[in-house]
C-alpha cells in the first residue's frame, strides 16, 4: 500500500450517506404531521367513532367568543391551547341529558392513565342560569365557562342545521393546536367515545 505523503491534504468524506440517512428518519414523522394536518387525506374508512370535522375549524379569537367564568371573569378559550379538550355545551340547569355529557367527558378523561394531564373538559353554558350544587360537586375539574349561542354556534356547528338539539346534543374534542376536528351525535355511545380519546392522545405527539 503506498503510503500518503506527509502534509498532503485528506481526501474529503462524502456527506451524501449521512444526508440520506437522515432523510430516511425524518420521512415517516413529516409524513404523520401532513396527514394529520390534512384530514382529507384520512383513509374513507377511518376506525374513529366521532365524525371528522373538515375542515377542521380552529378557536375563535376572544373577540369573536365571549367567554365568561361563573364567578363574570373573561376567558379565552385559546389559553387552553396546548391540550386536548372534551367539549360540551347546554343550559346551566343541566337536566339529565346534560348530566349523562358530563358524566362521559369526566370517566373518559379520568381513564386515560399517564396522559390525564393532557386533556381538560370544558362545559359551555349557554345561559346565565345558576348551575345546581350537586352538579359543581360532581363535575370538579370541568371549565365551565357561559358563552352566547349566536356567537358559539359559528364554531362548533358551522352555522348548519343540527338534526338533533342544536348545541345542546352532540359532543366535541378540539385538538391541542385548537382545531376542532371531532363531533359526536345525541347520546353518543360513551364507549365509543371513549376509545376516539384513548387513541387520539395515545398515536398523537402533540399535547
Amino acid at each position: 500500500m503506498t503510503a500518503q505523503p506527509a502534509g498532503s491534504p485528506r481526501p474529503r468524506r462524502s456527506l451524501a450517506p449521512l444526508i440520506a440517512i437522515l432523510l430516511v428518519t425524518l420521512a415517516p414523522i413529516v409524513g404523520a404531521f401532513v396527514v394529520y394536518f390534512n384530514p382529507q387525506w384520512w383513509p374513507s374508512q377511518a376506525t374513529n367513532y366521532g365524525q371528522l370535522v373538515t375542515p377542521q375549524r380552529p378557536m375563535p379569537e376572544a373577540g369573536a367568543l365571549a367567554l365568561a367564568t361563573l364567578d363574570g371573569q373573561p376567558f379565552d378559550l385559546n389559553s387552553l391551547k396546548g391540550e386536548w379538550l372534551l367539549v360540551a355545551a347546554d343550559t346551566a340547569e343541566c337536566d339529565e341529558a346534560c348530566a349523562r355529557k358530563l358524566f362521559v367527558l369526566r370517566n373518559s378523561h379520568a381513564s386515560q392513565g399517564k396522559n390525564v394531564d393532557r386533556l381538560r373538559r370544558v362545559w359551555f353554558i349557554l345561559d346565565d342560569g345558576p348551575v345546581p350544587q350537586k352538579v359543581l360537586d360532581a363535575y370538579r375539574g370541568t371549565v365551565m365557562v357561559r358563552a352566547r349561542r349566536e356567537q358559539l354556534e359559528p364554531f362548533l356547528l358551522d352555522g348548519t342545521p343540527h338534526a338533533g338539539q342544536g348545541l345542546r346534543g352532540p359532543m366535541w374534542i378540539i385538538d391541542p393546536n385548537g382545531n376542532l376536528i371531532l363531533q359526536y351525535p345525541d347520546q353518543a355511545d360513551p364507549l365509543g367515545f371513549r376509545k376516539d380519546v384513548s387513541k387520539l392522545v395515545y398515536n398523537s405527539r402533540i399535547g
